[in-house]
């Protein structure tokens, strides 16, 4: 299934026909601050563009505080409804002076990205700045001010002292041997009267004052005293309402924003607090009625917007050229590179048809110019490959659809193999830029991020943002915190929310927590908490879209420097970027690559076999007889717990349909009810038919080409997408609305209108209705989530690599899959648990034996677990170890651990508590008590050092009894998350048979729909957006998995049972089909205390697996100074929450 995206769906106004313009008002609101003044703004773009509109505005000026994050929302929102955005921001300066600041044209629109990327970049001596962080001063603005409209917005204490700093008139000539000195600077602190007259000197394009209401009794007398300051010195008077939020009911969010920005609560921010809600957008009217006495001041605000003409389509992307050598032009050298690269290829011959369809490519690529696009990519791409060793790395997403693609290395989709729609990619209807997705080892993707930044420079180059935004859990949290609840309330709160994802905090989560849903001021606080879910939290970096620019990249778009080091990111999300029609290039981070790299390495150095990705031998009946049972833990994308279940059914014998297997698993096919009938078409129960209009209207074979190879069901996007060309007769214009609604039917609200055009047409033509309504219903699928088929057939490919790995060689492929977490769905104790059900031997962590990686013995057909499984045991400390080792040999006791290698003793006790000092035959309590024996001796004068004997060594050594298995296996998972003893559930298995719980390897005994009992640890637990509210739980007993089904009234109705239980008891109906077996929960019991009872520890967490919806961060590792003892720290993650 997807991966929940980091963002909620933006909301969007609805658009204004065209000629439905207001007349121009009297007045521009240009203190706007929108949302992304973080924690200042409380209203969104969508509702300031809707109010203003409603209010009578034509023209409205965005002025967030040291960022243009906002704008380009502002913009899209604002040309909507047809208003005229006014584009700028609000400088705010390290002496503490503010403006509007307002650039005239393009050039100087450069200028203000300019200055904000370097108060964003460096601090003002220099150095790297921190994230979140800019620092502007006086100098700085007035070197960058030219052409654009500064307002200075005076402090609410007209008499407040600035300091600044100034030129001093002291000037010290040189001599004649020595060189002029420089200018002397010094510190002046004026009042803001005396400061102003120096300000206009400096910036001589600050022609306005600002004045707004501070509705605190003297307002009339401040703003006249300002009026007087302005004329004084030569300069007029605008009025602004210095606006904070659309309405006047966004007061109490903004409230509560100041006192989380301040970190204080509500009741005790005082004067950090508005002192009422007139800070909100109010008609041009009511302003003009306000400032009756200043009337030159509303019209100040007219004439500045009129004059500041620039708009954010005015920028022009030009893609960098230097990649192309001399003598060739991008277009002539991307042709040559292309023709070479078919030539490689194909190396007997270049198929007619790709020949044809490379000549089509090329020529668009050339009339639409982007031959320099493709050809950055290229260079990318071949940086990757000729590192040493090279990093692995694959094209996909729409990009596979392309020709050029494939032949210049990018991608591996073979056009003369695969149909292809080059139109979904790119094409002149479209106007907007292509996608290119190429992934990379996710271990060694630095590395190419790193070269990108060499190669272009950081003012050229930058990641896209992406917007963390307040979700549920966080915002119940912030706004109680704020609001004065205590944290055990607020964490109360939060722990009733699914995951860290959802839209809303309800009084059923109120209720659900045990505290009282009527309470007026609890109420008051769920309802600020609502307002703030989806509000702006900080900008963070993309994953991994680029981008590069021919000019200065600061020109365009501000950038900032990311929490980690040299990574420096713009301020604009990729909606933002696509938006603009801004180019990006994704460098995107795959776990699946690394780990087939290191597998691939194992095969080298412990089978002698050299295989690369495309030599791994093809179509092997072993490899599909696996998947066919559904064997495919670890295997890339047909590994969660959805795709094991269809694998069974599909049943996979040649690679299409393990292009088909990745797509179907889809809320787009799911939606579109494709997957029952398809599965009925493969196993010939249902039979193939292929839709077709009436005879008067075409011929009946119109989408045989389309939907032969899918037994006449639609299972891709391109084949949507070509249906509606073919079928319902779109044209091209009408098909690239189509592809743009995929995207945004939630949001847009386009479904009806293109619903009825094309199910309309295709009925009109003689198509079977309900074939039309499901096709449309796919379409309405692939806007949450849907694979075109160019994209599953790249994923197809890693599919069929890591299976034949599994197959064929499980330890290595173990080994690699350990040695690359984290990554996947699955934790290492799963993964360790299916090496051993293939039969591989799997030996435990030892000092004598274990290097840092996992590695393989026994002729490549055991598995030697690693030092990094044990939790808290630094890499540097293993890399100790394992020299010591190589120099002098094995290690004979503890003591020759601090001895020899150098390891403190906390050291030497993780390694006793993980029981990896097996080899020296001591037990896990014996090499306890021995490590804690270890204690550092006291500084000692030096010759007598020598002789000394070192504190806590024992006179006669004491030999301790063994743990019970039940605490070994506790103290497994608490130190390395995994057990090779045994599983905790066989010790309470005893207890469970009396009482007629079923194994998980039984359930297969039991009649269809019986009654059984069943008991597990949880491992995922799975809630889809495309399962209409079911939830599906994963149990692993000693014997394997359950999987659970629940109902959303089930759901309900034991909600903290599900959420929060780590294991689970469970009475259901058995049912199951081929090879998959679920059991329909009705009726589930929290019998997590049951696993305290197995040892002493404080508390034993079973590990939970991974998932590619993951959507909470595995917790931070125990570090080495941490002196508790392992089995009573809870190191093994609670259940994650897939939403």
């Amino acid at each position: 299934m997807p991966e929940a995206p980091l963002t909620p769906a933006r909301r969007h106004v609805e658009p204004v026909e065209e000629g439905d313009d207001l007349p121009p008002a009297p007045f521009v609101e240009l203190g706007l601050s929108t949302c992304f003044s973080l924690l200042r703004g409380a209203s969104d773009a969508i509702d300031l563009v809707t109010t203003a509109r409603a209010l009578g505005y034509d023209a409205l000026g965005v002025a967030d505080a040291n960022t243009l994050a906002g704008v380009v929302r502002l913009h899209t929102e604002a040309e909507a409804a047809r208003l005229r955005p006014v584009i700028g921001c609000r400088i705010e300066t390290v002496e503490g002076l503010a403006f509007l600041a307002y650039p005239q044209d393009r050039a100087a629109y450069g200028r203000l990205c300019q200055l904000i990327s370097t108060g964003r970049m460096q601090t003002l001596t220099g150095e790297w700045q921190a994230k979140g962080i800019c620092e502007i001063d006086l100098a700085m603005l007035a070197a960058h001010a030219e052409c654009i409209c500064l307002v200075l917005v005076p402090p609410s204490d007209l008499n407040q002292l600035f300091t600044v700093k100034t030129e001093s008139n002291i000037y010290v000539f040189p001599g004649r041997e020595s060189p002029a000195s420089p200018p002397v600077s010094t510190s002046l602190s004026l009042p803001f009267p005396e400061l102003l007259p120096k300000l206009v000197h400096r910036l001589p394009t600050m022609r306005h004052l600002a004045a707004s209401y501070l509705y605190v009794g003297d307002d009339i007398a401040r703003i006249e005293r300002l009026n007087a300051m302005a004329r004084a010195n030569g300069l007029g008077l605008l009025a602004t309402n210095d606006v904070l939020y659309a309405t006047p009911a966004r007061r109490p969010l903004q409230d509560v924003m100041t006192a989380i920005r301040y970190k204080t609560t509500v009741a005790a921010a005082g004067h950090l607090l508005e002192p009422n809600a007139e800070r909100h957008l109010k008609s041009p009217q009511e302003m003009v009625r306000m400032f009756e006495r200043w009337p030159q001041a509303i019209q100040a605000t007219r004439d500045l917007a009129d004059s500041c003409r620039f708009n954010l389509k005015e920028l022009r992307y030009e893609y960098p050229e230097e990649i192309c050598p001399e003598g060739h032009d991008p277009q002539s050298w991307l042709e040559t590179q292309t023709w070479e690269g078919a030539r490689g290829r194909y190396p007997e011959g270049v198929p007619e048809g790709v020949a044809e369809t490379l000549r089509r490519e090329l020529d668009l690529i050339g009339r639409l110019n982007l031959a320099t696009y493709f050809l950055t990519i290229k260079d990318i791409v071949d940086f990757a490959r000729n590192c040493d060793p090279p990093i692995l790395c694959q094209g996909r997403g729409s990009a596979a659809n392309s020709a050029v693609c494939y032949c210049l290395g990018i991608t591996a989709v073979d056009p003369a193999k695969h149909a292809l729609l080059f139109d979904r990619f790119i094409s002149e209807e479209r106007k907007e830029p292509p996608d290119i997705d190429v992934d990379f080892e996710h271990e060694r993707r630095e590395e190419v991020i790193q070269y990108i930044y060499r190669r272009f420079g950081r003012a050229r180059a930058g990641l896209c943002a992406t917007v963390i935004h307040y979700r549920p859990r966080m915002a119940i949290r912030e706004v109680g915190k704020a609001m004065g609840l205590s944290e055990d309330v607020t964490g109360a709160l939060a722990r009733t929310v699914w995951g860290s994802w959802g839209t809303e905090v309800g009084e059923k989560n109120v209720n659900e927590s045990g505290l009282d849903g009527t309470d007026p001021y609890l109420r008051r606080v769920i309802a600020i908490a609502q307002q703030m879910i989806g509000m702006p939290r900080h900008l963070s970096q993309h994953v991994g879209g680029f981008i590069l620019t021919q000019g200065p990249l600061t020109e365009t778009v501000p950038i900032g420097n990311g929490a980690m080091a040299d990574r420096s990111f713009i301020e604009w999300d990729k909606d933002d970027i696509d938006a603009l029609g801004i180019l990006k290039v994704d460098v995107l981070a795959l776990g699946m690559l690394t780990c087939i790299r290191k597998c691939l390495d194992l095969l080298g150095a412990h089978h002698g076999r050299e295989l690369t990705l495309v030599t791994v031998p093809r179509e092997d009946p072993a490899v599909y007889d696996m998947l066919c049972k559904g064997d495919s833990l670890g295997v890339f994308q047909v590994e969660s717990r959805a795709q094991m279940n269809m694998l069974p059914r599909l049943r996979p014998r040649q690679f299409y349909d393990l292009v088909i297997q990745v797509a179907i698993v889809r809320p787009g096919p799911i939606q579109g009810d494709m997957v029952h009938p398809y599965l009925k078409r493969r196993r010939g129960e249902e039979k193939v038919e292929i839709p077709a209009p009436a005879p008067e209207h075409g011929p009946a074979d119109e989408l045989s080409s389309i939907l032969n190879r899918t037994l006449g069901v639609p299972i891709f996007q391109e084949q949507a997408m070509k249906i509606a060309l073919d079928a319902a007769k779109f044209s091209s214009l009408e098909a690239n609305r189509l592809r743009k609604a995929m995207a945004t039917f939630r949001s847009r609200g386009m479904v009806h209108e293109l619903e009825d055009m094309m199910v309309g047409r295709m009925v009109q033509r003689g198509y079977d209705p309900d074939f039309a309504a499901r096709c449309f219903n796919q379409i309405k699928g692939f806007g949450e989530y849907g694979f075109p088929e160019s994209h599953a057939a790249s994923f197809a490919h890693l599919v069929y690599v890591s299976s034949w790995l599994k197959c064929h060689y499980p330890a290595a492929f173990a080994c690699a899959l350990l040695n690359s977490q984290p990554m996947g769905f699955y934790a290492p104790a799963q993964i360790v648990r299916d090496a051993a059900q293939h039969g591989v031997p799997v030996l435990p962590v030892d000092v004598n034996h274990s290097d840092w990686d996992c590695t393989l013995e026994q002729g490549g057909r055991a598995l030697r677990l690693g030092l990094r499984q044990i939790d808290g045991f630094p890499e540097h400390a293993a890399a100790m170890l394992v020299a010591a080792r190589g120099e002098g040999g094995t290690f004979a006791d503890a003591a020759s651990l601090k001895e020899r290698a150098g390891l403190s003793p906390a050291l030497v006790e993780r390694l006793a508590a993980a029981d990896a000092l097996g080899s020296m035959r001591l037990s896990r309590r014996q090499a306890l008590w021995d490590a804690r024996s270890l204690v550092a001796p006291k500084e000692l004068p030096l010759f007598a050092a020598m002789t000394s004997r070192s504190e806590g060594e024992e006179r006669r050594r004491a030999v301790l009894p063994k743990m019970p298995l039940s605490e070994e296996v506790v103290a497994d998972y608490q130190t390395h998350r995994l057990s090779l003893k045994a599983h905790p559930m066989a010790f309470l298995r005893p207890m469970l048979g009396e009482r007629g719980f079923v194994r998980a390897a039984d359930l297969r005994n039991h009649k269809y729909r019986a009654t059984v009992q069943v008991a597990g640890v949880v491992l995922v637990r799975q809630r889809p957006g495309s399962a209409k509210g079911v939830c599906f739980i994963t149990l692993e007993d000693e014997t394997g998995v359950v999987n659970l089904v629940i109902w959303p009234d089930l759901m309900e109705k034991q909600r903290k049972v599900i959420m929060g239980a780590r294991l689970m008891e469970v009475r259901g109906r058995v049912e199951y089909d081929d090879e998959v077996i679920h059991v329909i929960a009705m009726h589930l019991t929290d019998a997590s205390a049951s696993l305290d009872a197995l040892s002493d520890a404080e508390r034993l967490m079973p590990p939970i697996a991974r998932a590619d919806e993951c959507n909470r961060p595995i917790p931070e590792r125990a570090g080495p100074g941490a002196r508790t003892h392992p089995r009573d720290v809870r190191i093994i993650p609670k259940s994650r929450d897939f939403h």
